[in-house]
């Protein structure tokens, strides 16, 4: 299987040289949550931890029920509750779920220009070619087998507006192409108007049919750790994916679905964690653009896209000597070779620490 080198293991020289700062590494590279996790979860996970039996791959009723109000309250999505299929982790349903969805060698899978590697990695597993695009037309005459959206966007923040995934699902419905929208991020937006799923009326035209729209609790709820999300969307093709997990053993652990259906069904502690974000964010983009950086995009999701206008990998280093680690947009597509990717998920006290080097 040809599967491109682990990216992150070309930070390490960066993250010792961050590491011997005087007060330490801040750590700004991979969006990992570092707040608890909120306690109506943890409640339900111990409640739930006397699991003897198999758990149920299509997740229990009450799961599938808040997932499905979730959707109705904060998105405006309406689904029906056999319509959501949890996840052991979103990350595992975007590597699988092109072979899942019978893509095969000699297919295409078109992703973003700038985007979650795991996309492309999902192709390979399938033995397909992934092409990143932001632009149907020029495929030309190829017709992919599928096509990744992503808003808001893995690394850039970029919100894509309505009238885009309309043409996207327009396009793809005329030629019998499936659309999977990434939506992890969908509720973190800081500025301008907020995200529409892809599963919204306004995208979908009310149908959903050739679509599905993937969510997470590991950033909005604290539950990386967890492994949780869910699937949902084209009823035929979600059932069709069950059948196939099913076979796998593609299961969520039974304690960690009572920690889903709470979480989805609380809103106070995402309001919370919201608040916490916005406040890193606006420090940290402040003291950013005070140092010469330049901000692009990054209205939405756990991310400042940023760049001094060099070569990445050039910014990683002189953050570096400042014991500040970043990604570089390289990680994310060629289009990205003269950004860095700044998370905004490292604790207050870590982010007071990078914003007082930075002045």
């Amino acid at each position: 299987m040809d599967l491109p080198d682990f990216p992150w293991d070309r930070l390490e020289p960066f993250k010792t040289t961050a590491s011997a700062h005087p007060g330490g590494i801040v750590d700004l590279s991979v969006g990992t949550p570092v707040d608890p996790t909120p306690e109506v979860a943890r409640r339900a996970l111990i409640a739930a931890a006397d699991s003897p039996g198999y758990p149920q791959t299509w997740g229990t009723p009450a799961l599938r029920e808040a997932a499905a109000g979730w959707l109705a309250r904060a998105l405006g999505v309406t689904v029906p509750a056999d319509a959501v299929l949890p996840v052991i982790g979103t990350k595992e349903l975007v590597a699988w779920l092109p072979k899942l969805l019978d893509v095969r060698p000699g297919d295409t899978v078109v992703f973003p220009e700038l985007a979650y590697p795991t996309y492309d990695v999902g192709a390979r597993i399938a033995g397909a070619t992934g092409v990143p695009s932001d632009g149907l037309v020029t495929l030309g005459p190829v017709v992919p087998k599928m096509i990744w959206v992503n808003s808001p966007s893995n690394p850039t923040g970029r919100v894509l507006p309505p009238e885009h995934l309309r043409k996207v699902v327009a396009w793809a419905r005329e030629r019998g192409v499936p659309v999977v929208s990434d939506e992890c991020y969908i509720e973190l937006v800081w500025e301008g108007p907020k995200p529409l799923s892809i599963l919204h009326p306004d995208i979908s035209g009310g149908s959903h049919e050739g679509l599905l729209a993937i969510h997470s609790l590991s950033k909005r709820s604290n539950l990386a750790g967890y492994r949780a999300g869910f699937v949902t969307g084209d009823p035929a093709m979600v059932k069709a994916l069950l059948e196939i997990r099913k076979h796998a053993g593609m299961i969520v652990p039974a304690p960690v679905q009572a920690a889903m259906a709470a979480a989805y069904g609380d809103d106070a502690h995402f309001a919370e964690q919201y608040a916490r974000y916005a406040a890193r964010r606006g420090a940290l983009k402040a003291a950013l653009e005070g140092h010469g950086f330049r901000i692009e995009h990054s209205e939405a999701a756990l991310y400042l896209w940023a760049t001094r206008d060099e070569p990445c990998w050039d910014t990683v280093a002189y953050l570096a000597e400042l014991g500040i680690l970043v990604a570089p947009g390289e990680f994310y597509g060629s289009a990205g070779g003269r950004h860095v990717r700044v998370a905004i998920t490292a604790t207050d006290e870590r982010v007071e620490q990078a914003v007082a080097r930075l002045k």
